[in-house]
């Protein structure tokens, strides 16, 4: 379908010169023109609150949105949240917004990571620190007043690469158990030829030649673009997965590779709930102030994680 009039408005600024960034600028000073203006108000929390833990590369920040007690019976679920950014931008502010809606809207708790960026840390510092993160989540649920039986991972582009192979470390290292993944627009593969990179390789926010700056400086050399914790679209097995929630977008990029990943899950009997949300941009769900899609979308996630994280119970039938 046509791009979305709400689209549209949000790339005449998007598309400004002085939010391109150029091949040879140094990432710490690209993420200088990478700031967009956060909510003067952002959305009230139960309680929220600034952590560090000892992580594989020293201090690893996280910001803990805590719903309160929302049912009276159950602690929350938890989901770690990990943000996108192309591995080299963003922080735990750029996707505050983001993590209290998704506190409020499913119940469950969200703890948000702020894992080591690239260059400065290159593949594969990132999922290892967002691993050692669903790690200290687990093991510290009284700490945190969560159910460490109800534990989903989740992040938007790079940070859906993340959750996927988060998702991925938890199978091969024997835990912890997750019952759901949410990649919303995640890069699955570091390797830039689908179609939907010919289609939507210029003018709609997020490039081919972007995405390209930033695989160069996530990745330590071209063979690290074969590695399954780097594209997950590559690894052999799917199997034995907990159940994804897949959003896509119809002018990305990345829209292929996010599609692709979903029907590889469902082909090894992997429970998918996958949707394109036509007419929109990379990027369109942080956006949700100013388009109503995003809003629809953040909302079809949330009804789907409520499921998926609903708490068990003990009882038989009598």
């Amino acid at each position: 379908m046509p791009l979305d009039p709400q689209a549209k408005a949000a790339l005449e600024f998007l598309n400004q010169p002085e939010m391109r960034i150029e091949a040879n600028t140094w990432p710490a000073e690209a993420r200088n023109s990478m700031v967009l203006p956060l909510p003067e108000n952002p959305e009230p929390v139960a309680r929220v609150e600034d952590l560090s833990i000892d992580g594989p590369g020293g201090d690893l920040p996280l910001r803990l949105y805590h719903p309160g007690d929302p049912d009276g019976k159950h602690p929350p679920a938890l989901v770690l949240y990990f943000h996108g950014g192309g591995f080299i931008f963003c922080n735990l502010d750029s996707h505050d917004a983001l993590c209290r809606t998704l506190c409020n809207s499913t119940g469950a708790a969200i703890l948000s990571v702020d894992y080591r960026l690239a260059p400065e840390a290159k593949f594969p510092a990132a999922p290892e620190d967002c691993y050692a993160a669903l790690c200290w989540g687990a093991a510290n649920s009284e700490r945190l007043d969560i159910d460490a039986g109800r534990i989903a991972v989740a992040g938007d582009s790079a940070g859906g690469n993340l959750a996927a192979v988060v998702a991925l470390m938890s199978r091969d290292r024997g835990g912890p158990t997750l019952r759901s993944q949410v990649l919303i627009y995640p890069v699955t593969s570091q390797i830039t030829d689908s179609p939907s990179y010919q289609e939507n390789s210029e003018g709609y926010f997020l490039t081919k030649s972007g995405m390209e700056y930033c695989i160069n400086h996530y990745l330590n050399s071209p063979e690290d673009k074969q590695n399954p914790l780097a594209s997950p679209l590559l690894c052999p097995d799917l199997s034995a997965l907990p159940a994804a929630i897949v959003v896509t977008a119809e002018y990305d990029p990345l829209r292929d590779e996010g599609e692709s990943y979903a029907r590889r899950l469902a082909e090894a009997e992997v429970p998918v709930w996958m949707k394109r949300y036509d007419g929109m941009i990379h990027g369109f769900i942080s956006m949700s102030d100013i388009m109503d899609r995003g809003k629809e979308a953040l909302a079809d996630i949330a009804e789907r994680l409520r499921v998926a994280l609903v708490p068990l119970t003990n009882a038989s039938p009598e």
